[in-house]
């Protein structure tokens, strides 16, 4: 806990939607009643389950309460013990299930709108992603636009998991947006349950299902980089939340070798993967899933062959790590200060801007 610094920028908290009721105000009247007449259920499945142990530290839940829908608590459990300045709160309520595209708009917005009175306007270290209905990419662009002018929205947040691989072309509109808005892309684990979440069917534990995710994600950064996204936004940043971060090191020497074999099927890729990783894609170091001694974690930063890909997250209230030992033992005071505030402020552009 010494080497925490103060004023660092936590980069994935989740204030959570308490229940459907609490989106009412910020539904249309034609959604609010659909809703209330279908009697539609909670939307709480696209990560955690609420009542795996998982989902929330003991000492972070609140009786009767969902983990992470208290303001109050998230001041006294997140914000206050880390002296954290600023952090980005991503919001998991689970938009990206509904089937129906105008549904996921309505709700999408009804989110947003929500975020920013109940936690933004109430709390002023806070900023957001704007939550998306990634059914509809044309859908989607409309909820950048709309939100975007309000500067305490610095991300566009989407799934690890959807219907088809992130690099694909349907989702470049998502991405003009949010180049245009100097927004990075966010990507969290979880699913929109439209695929098995392993490559060979559905498993049977949610254990298989949260260490697959890790799996997700290197087939995500692969169709990122192989589709050419970075290549038609080069200005684009993309951080990876909640990922883990130890595979990264193999997998990019593995992806940059058959890269250099194949690089005639996709020659719009003019960079080594391991060189567009550096220069557009970050990672969040919570869950950090490194080694146990402080010697191979240090052999592992070497790996990682950049002090600037890591930025500093606690997960709250989700239970990966116990007290405040929030950072992995053997971190440098410089490398810290990069975690937790220089590569933070170097990633979303938006923190450096004044709020009105």
């Amino acid at each position: 806990m010494s080497l925490i610094e103060t004023g660092g920028i936590d980069c994935d908290i989740h204030p959570a939607v308490p229940n459907l009721k609490a989106l009412h105000p910020y539904l249309s009247d034609h959604w609010r009643d659909i809703i209330i007449q279908r009697g539609m259920h909670e939307l709480d499945s696209i990560a955690y389950p609420v009542n795996a142990p998982i989902s929330a530290r003991p000492d972070w839940r609140m009786e009767g309460k969902k983990p992470g829908s208290d303001l109050q608590m998230l001041r006294q459990h997140a914000l206050d013990p880390f002296r954290t300045s600023i952090a980005i709160a991503n919001c998991l309520y689970g938009v990206q299930l509904l089937f129906s595209e105008d549904m996921g708009a309505g709700f999408a917005k009804a989110v947003n709108d929500w975020m920013a009175k109940e936690w933004l306007d109430k709390e002023p270290r806070l900023r957001a992603s704007i939550v998306v209905p990634i059914q509809n990419p044309d859908m989607a662009v409309d909820e950048i636009n709309r939100v975007a002018p309000d500067k305490r929205f610095v991300q566009v947040l989407m799934l690890v998991m959807g219907d088809m691989p992130l690099g694909k072309r349907h989702y470049w509109p998502i991405y003009a947006a949010a180049e245009k808005h100097g927004l990075p892309i966010g990507i969290h684990a979880g699913s929109a349950y439209r695929h098995p979440v392993t490559p060979v069917g559905w498993p049977t534990y949610y254990t298989e299902d949260y260490a697959s995710q890790a799996a997700a994600f290197q087939q995500g950064l692969s169709s990122l980089i192989c589709e050419g996204v970075f290549t038609k936004f080069p200005d684009l940043k993309v951080v990876l939340l909640e990922s883990g971060f130890t595979w990264l090191p193999a997998h990019l020497w593995r992806l940059t070798k058959f890269w250099r074999g194949l690089r005639m099927e996709i020659p719009w890729v003019d960079r080594a993967p391991a060189e567009i990783v550096k220069s557009n894609v970050r990672l969040t170091i919570t869950p950090c899933d490194g080694p146990p001694s402080e010697e191979m974690f240090q052999k592992l930063m070497e790996h990682m062959d950049s002090d600037e890909l890591l930025l500093f997250s606690t997960d709250y209230p989700h239970w990966q790590f116990d007290g405040e030992d929030v950072l992995p033992p053997g971190l440098s005071r410089s490398l810290v200060r990069k975690i937790m505030i220089d590569n933070p402020r170097a990633t979303y552009a938006r923190l450096t801007e004044t709020v009105q």
